[in-house]
């Protein structure tokens, strides 16, 4: 979950490690700060985030990348990221944001689930698992840092329902580091291998008519339970793609085909 013996270099500054000791904040209508973290924000999204909200507009995902969404650089320069565009308004606030709130609070991002705390992961060692560690922010207009409610870890994550987002995006890290070892083959920026990995990772409607062209749930050797969660939920071809991208791009043997 978290480490209380994080080296200091690599806690991001302003931050701070929360681990064992519970937490104090608490957002709700009555701060005065409500809503003003819906403003002005440098929201990068994951793959995850991107499927959530697309189903949760009701849009196909090359619509909903088209209208809200803009290409930034990564953490790496190997593969871009994604940002949310903000309206184009005085307060840049959130496309989703309305006088009474969040209107895609359901499915929001993990950054604005996960707030005031950001995740990050780290592998221990070659072939290690991924190790995830929790700072609080201090944004110094945020006002529910002084409210009298205290969480643990667990309590947050089980609160905002912090589970599955997490589980996706620990897979999306794995994905990004194999993406920062520069697997295109020389083909340059936006090459095709690049483009393929792109649109499983963030066009999952295009995915799955890529997957029924090419018969790959058919060729690729799936039990009938996981074929049919994998036609029937997003989430699970997400996780089909990654794995299927891997294999593709060779940093694990071939999926057997037949």
């Amino acid at each position: 979950m978290s480490s209380d013996t994080l080296d200091p270099a690599l806690i991001p500054e302003g931050r701070t490690v929360v681990g064992s000791e519970p937490f104090r904040f608490r957002c709700h209508p009555g701060v005065s700060c409500y809503m003003a973290c819906c403003r002005r924000l440098a929201l990068y999204l994951y793959p995850y985030d991107v499927l959530r909200l697309k189903n949760c507009l009701g849009m196909p995902s090359s619509r909903f990348m088209r209208e809200h969404i803009r290409l930034a650089p990564g953490s790496h320069p190997y593969f871009p990221a994604v940002m949310l565009n903000m309206l184009a308004n005085e307060e840049q606030t959130c496309p989703f944001l309305t006088a009474t709130g969040c209107s895609v609070y359901a499915s929001r991002p993990s950054a604005c689930r996960t707030y005031p705390l950001e995740r990050a992961v780290e592998k221990t060692g070659q072939g290690g698992q991924l190790r995830a560690h929790y700072f609080l922010t201090h944004h110094p207009y945020c006002q529910g840092h002084f409210e009298e409610h205290h969480y643990t870890l667990r309590q947050w994550e089980r609160e905002q329902a912090l589970h599955d987002c997490n589980q996706m995006n620990d897979l999306w890290a794995e994905m990004d580091a194999f993406f920062a070892t520069n697997p295109w083959q020389g083909e340059g920026v936006a090459g095709p291998r690049q483009q393929l990995a792109f649109m499983v990772c963030y066009n999952i409607d295009d995915f799955r008519g890529y997957v029924v062209q090419h018969d790959l749930l058919r060729r690729n050797r799936l039990d009938k339970a996981r074929r049919r969660r994998i036609e029937r939920d997003d989430a699970e071809l997400l996780k089909f793609g990654f794995s299927w991208l891997l294999a593709e791009l060779g940093r694990s043997a071939p999926l057997a085909l037949r």
